[in-house]
């Protein structure tokens, strides 16, 4: 079977059966704990902790987050928003079990908090704990109420999501309301049995059972609906209420002051994604700060495992082409992964009794995330208000943890700004998917603060030459902000490990700075550059991961384990290699811009002064110079990249390539087939050409590529069918260019039919109705008997204007996918080339398709009896379908 690029959304099945029973599994395992726990008076030995906590692991978190992934690639943004939500839910409550285990392995008492730290990788709040002595004898109790109120911690943001994402469901089918509402009712009572009495465990875990039976019966109709293609039974395809009540479409929104939105169907949006993972961030942060938790060590792995899921919301931007928000959800994800980290060393070393306030004085790193906060606010004056004002508090976050502001009053600043930005966070998580799923802006988001004109006006005072700036290089990918702020991060922290490197404290905080930027988020900037980056992809920051890695291991941990000199002599032997490779690296740089040339050229002298701190020969003041002027240039780097990418101009200058590839002199070689481009009128008018003349050719549609034959040429239409081995029982349909086509040839359609057709037309469903001689006047002419069954036909209106313009020239086309009969859709032009490109007279050329599936069918044959049946699930949702029925239905009465 010949392979695609992308993979049609039905080849992954009902992912929502996976999620469910996740959850339902989950639930279930909790429950068993809490019975035995209300029944015997006993807590869970620390094995059985364990073991529960790795199967939360596995089953709530990795299996539910498989479902999340899937649910994306479906165009499905509340599924796929809930399932990561709940499997970071869920692995972090099997993190917590897994503390909890581990508790009750350890002696009652510790001698010292060192020794706790040991057992148990705990520590204790820097502001409550800074009088203990190393003579301290704690009891394990006092580290177990820490653990509960990290869980309670941890919990009530989730309380609050799950509550919306029930609210938001309820607006999609009336299965997985009952759903997440029973899981935000068990968080409730789970966070009160960690303080309570053995009560709350008994409703909790009743409520849990419900989970349980509510799971199991969505997971078999949805698995019902997939093996049936039918709605079988009841609870999806009718939503609890309509979601256009909640409000009416913003007049004023993005696109009526001139914002461009980029529209790519095949990923959901993961907008909402993004804000719930600042929301959980943000929140224990700011429980911490007001010292409501004792311990950040099992706080720390609630974040950790919250910013893997903002990495994924990440990660779906970018295949969106969503530069922003790429950068957006990965430097926030950086943020919280650092300070997660850093505010553990930092607990650590007080429950050792060592005072860091001198070394937190010169920690400074987060003066770089202050700038990137004001590159991001840049970048969200071409998006709307609510944007601004996210990116505006999250700026102020970054500046209340400068190390600058006094101990006394640092983590009361930082709380305050982490509970004003979890609120911003979430009133943005409920915002993004309720406009999503209603794809209308029905919660107020604000219009756009300046105009896209305005601003691109103002970023041309920057630069030096006149006229319009050229269009942005498809090569250049939304990636490239991110690596140069991940590089930017880490070479700002090290230039203040340099700067203090007596402070044997300041190595400790230093770490996961340098370590978690430079190499750990640099791993994933690697991942997105793999389809970006030119013709090199991801070989610059794949090296500089180890770059980073290296650097911090031989300078700060070095430091501490005390290595040899022999030791040290294998790490100039790694210094002289990483010299020689980011020699070619600058090459490379070459033939991209100047700043990727010069960060490369600043980044040698950085491996020279390493090469000099193996032999002991580093003359310190050249490093930290060269790590400034690194810093500086990532900043730049990350703002001209960020705002060309936006714009897709070249706006803010970059440089020129030193080294320009030549331009290959060789012939082209032979195609199968004419080709034409889609954006030139002549390419337009070479393939109606064809298509009058009896020919069959490829041609782009607002959904994947389509076989295309004039009604015209019957004996074209029988062509298709041979050329894709069509079995002669599917019919094909025809396309036409807008419903007004329609309403010429007077069909006998009743109003609610033609409302209906209005409120699809043009887009991504196809619809069956009756055939009739209204077809003859609408232009089939002899192809009658050849388009359609004998009693009815289907009719696409495609949302994409050069087959629009085509359909005008030639009158109605038969079409089908472009694809031999059994194999995935052609998403490409190149894929109906190579694989029907001998077969067919033309190819017209329009690059990668909007959606990797093909239209929705819908049987309108029984419209008049307030019944349609979804015949074939494509890109637009059966659910979507539904709503729009009903809306129309209910408006005709």
């Amino acid at each position: 079977m010949a392979t695609s690029d992308g993979f049609p959304a039905s080849f992954y099945g009902e992912p929502g059966v996976l999620g469910m029973l996740s959850n339902g599994i989950s639930a279930f395992l909790v429950l068993l704990q809490n019975f035995n726990t209300a029944h015997t008076g006993n807590a869970p030995v620390g094995v059985e902790n364990i073991l529960a906590g790795v199967h939360l692991i596995l089953i709530g978190g990795i299996c539910q987050l498989v479902a999340g992934l899937i649910s994306f690639r479906r165009y499905d943004h509340l599924s796929g928003t809930a399932f990561i939500g709940y499997a970071a839910l869920w692995a972090s409550y099997g993190a917590t079990r897994i503390y909890f285990g581990a508790l009750a392995e350890t002696p009652a008492t510790a001698s010292t908090p060192h020794q706790m730290m040991n057992n148990l990788s705990l520590s204790t709040n820097m502001m409550s704990n800074m009088s203990l002595n190393a003579t301290t004898k704690i009891p394990v109790s006092h580290f177990l109420m820490s653990i509960k109120e990290s869980a309670i911690a941890g919990l009530v943001p989730y309380i609050l999501l799950s509550f919306l994402l029930a609210f938001c469901s309820a607006t999609v089918n009336y299965i997985m309301p009952f759903v997440f509402g029973a899981i935000t009712a068990t968080l409730v009572f789970e966070a009160v049995g960690l303080v309570a009495s053995s009560w709350a465990l008994v409703v909790s875990g009743v409520l849990e059972l419900l989970i349980l039976i509510f799971a199991i019966y969505g997971s078999a109709a949805l698995l019902v609906k997939g093996l049936t293609q039918r709605l079988v039974l009841k609870g999806f395809g009718t939503p609890l209420f309509n979601v256009l009540l909640l409000g009416t479409p913003n007049s004023a929104s993005a696109q009526s002051i001139g914002q461009e939105k980029k529209k790519n169907t095949k990923y959901a949006e993961p907008m909402a994604l993004g804000f719930f993972c600042d929301t959980v961030a943000s929140f224990i942060f700011a429980f911490y700060s007001f010292g409501y938790m004792k311990s950040f060590g099992l706080g720390a792995a609630w974040v950790s495992i919250i910013t893997v899921a903002q990495l994924f919301s990440s990660y779906y931007a970018h295949l969106r082409q969503d530069c922003y928000h790429t950068t957006k959800f990965g430097l926030h994800a950086t943020y919280w992964l650092i300070k997660a980290w850093d505010e553990f060393v930092v607990s650590a070393l007080v429950a050792e009794d060592i005072n860091v306030a001198s070394g937190r004085v010169t920690m400074v790193g987060n003066w770089f995330f202050v700038m990137a906060g004001v590159v991001l606010c840049v970048g969200s004056l071409n998006t709307d208000v609510l944007e601004l004002i996210h990116n505006v508090l999250f700026l102020l976050l970054t500046l209340s943890t400068i190390p600058q502001i006094p101990l006394q009053g640092y983590y009361i600043f930082f709380g305050v700004a982490c509970s004003l930005f979890t609120a911003a966070s979430l009133y943005g998580t409920f915002s993004r998917l309720i406009n999503t799923i209603a794809e209308k802006s029905l919660i107020p988001v604000g219009p756009q603060p300046i105009s896209s004109d305005q601003l691109k006006k103002a970023l041309k005072f920057c630069r030096a030459e006149q006229g319009d700036p050229e269009p942005l290089p498809q090569t250049d990918q939304g990636s490239d902000a991110l690596f140069y702020l991940s590089n930017g991060v880490a070479a700002l922290s090290a230039l203040h490990a340099s700067s203090s490197r007596t402070n044997p404290t300041f190595l400790h905080l230093t770490i996961p700075w340098v370590l978690i930027s430079g190499a750990i988020i640099q791993v994933y900037v690697s991942r997105l550059q793999v389809t970006g980056g030119g013709h090199f992809g991801s070989v610059i920051s794949s090296i500089y991961v180890a770059v980073w890695a290296t650097w911090t291991w031989f300078r700060f941990a070095g430091d501490m384990l005390q290595l040899s000199t022999e030791e040290a002599y294998g790490f100039t032997a790694g210094a002289i290699a990483l010299l020689v490779i980011n020699a070619f690296l600058m090459l490379i740089a070459a033939n991209r811009n100047l700043v990727l040339l010069f960060l490369t050229a600043v980044m040698e002298v950085v491996l020279v002064c390493f090469l000099l701190s193996t032999l002991q020969r580093l003359p310190y003041e050249l490093e930290i110079a060269m790590l400034a002027l690194l810093s500086i240039i990532c900043i730049y780097g990350a703002l001209a990249s960020l705002v060309n990418c936006i714009f897709s101009q070249r706006l803010l200058p970059m440089g020129p390539p030193l080294r320009k590839e030549k331009v290959k002199q060789e012939s082209t070689p032979e195609l199968p087939c004419p080709v034409a481009n889609s954006r030139l009128t002549s390419g337009l008018l070479k393939i109606a050409g064809l298509l009058k003349e009896g020919g069959v050719c490829g041609i782009p549609t607002d959904t994947v590529y389509a076989l295309a034959a004039s009604c015209k040429n019957p004996q074209a239409i029988e062509n298709i069918y041979n050329i894709k081995d069509r079995p002669a029982e599917k019919p094909i349909c025809i396309c036409i260019s807008n419903v007004e086509q329609l309403v010429a040839a007077k069909p006998p359609f009743s109003p609610l039919l033609w409302e209906f057709m209005r409120n699809v037309y043009p887009g991504g469903i196809s619809c069956i109705v009756s055939k009739g001689d209204w077809l003859f006047t609408l232009g089939v002419g002899p192809a009658y008997d050849r388009v359609g069954t004998k009693d009815s036909i289907m009719i696409r209106v495609p949302n994409l204007t050069v087959t629009g313009h085509l359909c005008d020239i030639t009158g109605p086309l038969a079409i089908t996918s472009a694809n031999p009969s059994g194999e995935p859709d052609s998403t490409h032009h190149t894929m109906v080339i190579n694989r029907l490109g001998h077969k067919i007279q033309g190819v017209l050329c329009d690059g990668d398709s909007n959606e990797v599936v093909a239209s929705t069918v819908v049987n309108c044959l029984k419209i008049d009896e307030g019944t349609i049946t979804i015949v074939r699930e494509g890109c637009v949702p059966a659910v979507k379908v539904r709503q729009i029925f009903d809306r129309v239905k209910s408006a005709m009465v």
